[in-house]
């Protein structure tokens, strides 16, 4: 019986090791071994290469470091006050992680374009297309991920280092440097260059909002759907996967030395009127700015014609129809839903194998399921075109199923790699004693103690799947289009109204979704307190872990 059991988890974890091979592995190898092909002294005369490799580190440095600021100061807002509504506010805040990136740079186009709304309120002369423009829009995209891990954080720090602090008279501006600081340090460096790492590669924002000021991402972009210079493509993608190879690694290091955090007393959050105030201030200032540029794609939706005449139609969504929006939506839902199943499935197998069976091979495992980590989603799709073009899965939606199952799947994985470390390590020697399989101790202790877990993976490879555009650029084809790609498409053809069109219908679709995850989470929370059980733990605190 063992023996059979040691094949079988044997076979399985190749299965799973093959899978990564194949998915993640290769075609990374294929994007290196192009580069024999590529001409670096003709790449690198070009004067363009050189000022977008400048653009793109000048943009990410004051976007990450804006962001991370903002997020932090949010995030102490959240954690530190006895303010009300935090969930509203939690929630507003993190609506522009669903959208796409390009989306928020359409956003800033309407307000602050040359013809933006405020852009004639305030009797501005030009817009704030270029640098600056680049880094509103960065931060806008990125801030919501910086807040919720920086968030999470302070939730499970220990309060008992500053109970003794002030007992010891020790003032407040000192608790901060010396107790606030180094706990956060280890983790800040996290966040950071997790930002950094997001904003470095995205050419959504710098594409729309971008203009002449052209970053390393959109110079790819450009070469590579625009000219089909693969060789070209691969330089530059080589290149945009250094500043994340780096970010991977340093958040290895980091991970290793930080260890857990036991938590042996929570912070008694005492009234204090002037933090309200102040909290309450800055986060419905966040807010408004964060809902007015989704609320203008509203108003641009029923507009006649963006600026002229911003009289109210119902044209606009019906030309969008008209061009296949509603066909291209039921191939992002489809592309999603399967992403959801197929990347939560191998998710947990992963996690199962590495945080509960260790050995030599569940190490390499482990390393296989988080290097998608470290691999931008252009990076990735166009290796993917020179791994499988000419295979049976190219054009197909198999194969933007497999992407975004690969490029989502770290963050998952983490997740239940981390809840599953908190189960007691004595069930399998039980379930083994008692003759128990492993699959009957995962469909009776595992999924029921990490069904929380497994939601938010659904949720997460939903939403993103919903509004990637960055993998699935290259590899879409006219028969498999996600709705997503539709924005590049009208922004190409100044037909803002349709883009925003677009992104409401992304952003309604993924939270419809949230919403009905929160009532399934409601069912389980009730249904929980009246058998008695509770959840393992909270994954809310696994976030943090992440890197993004």
């Amino acid at each position: 019986m063992n023996r059979q059991r040691n094949v079988l988890t044997a076979a399985s974890k190749l299965l799973v090791g093959v899978f990564f091979l194949v998915a993640v592995v290769l075609p990374l190898f294929n994007l290196l071994i192009n580069l024999r092909n590529a001409d670096f002294r003709k790449i690198f005369s070009n004067p363009l290469v050189g000022s977008g490799i400048i653009h793109s580190v000048l943009v990410s440095l004051c976007a990450a470091a804006i962001s991370v600021a903002l997020a932090l100061a949010l995030a102490w807002c959240m954690a530190r006050t006895d303010i009300k509504l935090k969930s509203v506010f939690r929630v507003l805040i993190t609506l522009p992680m669903l959208v796409p990136s390009i989306s928020h740079g359409m956003g800033l186009v309407i307000l602050f374009g040359s013809n933006g709304k405020l852009t004639r309120f305030f009797g501005m002369s030009q817009g704030i297309y270029g640098f600056w423009g680049i880094v509103v829009g960065s931060v806008m995209y990125s801030f919501p991920v910086a807040f919720l891990m920086l968030y999470d954080i302070l939730q499970y720090e220990n309060a008992a280092p500053y109970e003794a602090a002030k007992v010891l008279g020790i003032p407040k501006p000192k608790q901060f440097t010396a107790i606030t600081l180094p706990f956060l340090r280890k983790p800040l460096i996290n966040v950071i260059f997790a930002t950094f790492t997001m904003i470095v590669t995205d050419y959504g924002v710098p594409l729309m909002i971008g203009g002449t000021y052209k970053t390393l991402p959109v110079i790819m972009y450009e070469e590579v759907i625009g000219r089909l210079d693969y060789n070209k493509g691969a330089v530059f993608g080589s290149m945009l996967l250094i500043p994340a190879v780096a970010a991977f690694f340093i958040d290895m290091f980091c991970k290793n030395r930080t260890g857990g955090s036991n938590v042996t007393k929570p912070f008694d959050i005492k009234k204090n009127i002037t933090a309200n105030i102040i909290s309450y201030v800055f986060l419905t200032f966040v807010s408004i700015a964060v809902v007015y540029p989704i609320f203008s794609f509203v108003q641009l939706t029923f507009a006649n014609k963006y600026p002229v005449d911003m009289t109210f139609t119902m044209q606009n969504i019906q030309s969008t129809v008209n061009k296949g929006a509603l066909e291209f939506l039921g191939n992002s839902v489809f592309i999603a839903a399967a992403v959801s199943v197929l990347g939560t499935a191998v998710a947990f197998i992963s996690a199962y194998f590495t945080s509960r069976l260790p050995s030599k091979s569940s190490s390499v495992l482990h390393m296989l399921s988080i290097t998608s980590l470290a691999i931008p989603g252009m990076v990735l799709g166009l290796s993917y075109i020179f791994t499988f073009k000419g295979s049976l899965i190219y054009g197909t939606f198999a194969i933007l199923i497999l992407v975004n199952s690969v490029h989502f799947f770290s963050s998952p994985y983490l997740m239940f790699y981390n809840s599953m470390g908190k189960i007691s390590g004595d069930l399998e020697a039980v379930g083994a004693a008692l003759g128990v399989g492993r699959l009957r101790m995962i469909r009776d202790v595992f999924l029921p103690q990490l069904k929380s877990t497994v939601l938010e993976s659904v949720t997460y490879f939903f939403v993103n799947s919903m509004m990637t555009i960055s993998a699935v650029a290259f590899l879409a084809g006219a028969n498999n289009k996600p709705v997503s790609l539709m924005i590049n498409q009208f922004e190409a053809q100044t037909l803002l109204e349709a883009a925003a069109f677009v992104s409401l219908m992304i952003l309604t679709v993924n939270l419809c979704l949230k919403g009905v995850i929160a009532l399934i989470r409601r069912f389980f929370s009730v249904r929980g307190r009246r058998t008695g059980k509770r959840p393992v733990c909270s994954t809310e605190s696994v976030k943090a872990e992440q890197g993004m």
